[in-house]
């Protein structure tokens, strides 16, 4: 058992949102799925909390009510090791969502993602101050990022 597990709050969507997830991320499933029943206080039958497991990390989520919504304070960061991937992540993740700047975006349930290259620390974090501030200043500059561009910035 994770000791520590990110709990997402939604709406009435928290199915919908974990069956999303889980088709885009390999190594995913859905766990449990707990559904009311005539107690309440959610429709018998609709979806009251679920789990699920992303890439190993698992979730709880709830259909809690429109009390709360999503911000960009609390993201979820995804390492990247190769530019197919970003794409790939970006273009399903932002689907009716918002795109954002320096990798990050919303999905359309507006939760916020991060698309991070794995490169990206490493040209970042370069000893080489000059190096690593031509690296922030391309990220600055992307929505997606894009490996190729960070790579040429980085080497001048």
């Amino acid at each position: 058992m994770q000791k520590i597990v990110p709990f997402l709050w939604f709406n009435d969507n928290a199915e919908e949102a974990m069956n999303f997830y889980v088709s885009i991320f390999k190594n995913s499933k859905v766990g449990r799925v707990t559904r009311y029943g005539d107690a309440g206080p959610g429709p018998k039958g609709s979806v009251m909390w679920c789990t699920f497991t992303l890439e190993g990390q698992e979730f709880h989520a709830l259909n809690g009510g429109p009390q709360f919504k999503f911000t960009p304070a609390i993201s979820l960061f995804v390492n990247c090791e190769t530019q197919q991937e970003v794409d790939e992540l970006w273009r399903k993740l932002s689907a009716g969502g918002r795109e954002d700047q320096c990798g990050w975006l919303q999905d359309k349930y507006g939760l916020s993602w991060q698309i991070v290259p794995t490169v990206l620390g490493k040209l970042l974090g370069d000893k080489d101050p000059v190096k690593a501030n031509r690296a922030m200043q391309a990220m600055l500059q992307m929505k997606k990022l894009d490996i190729k561009g960070l790579q040429r910035a980085y080497d001048g």
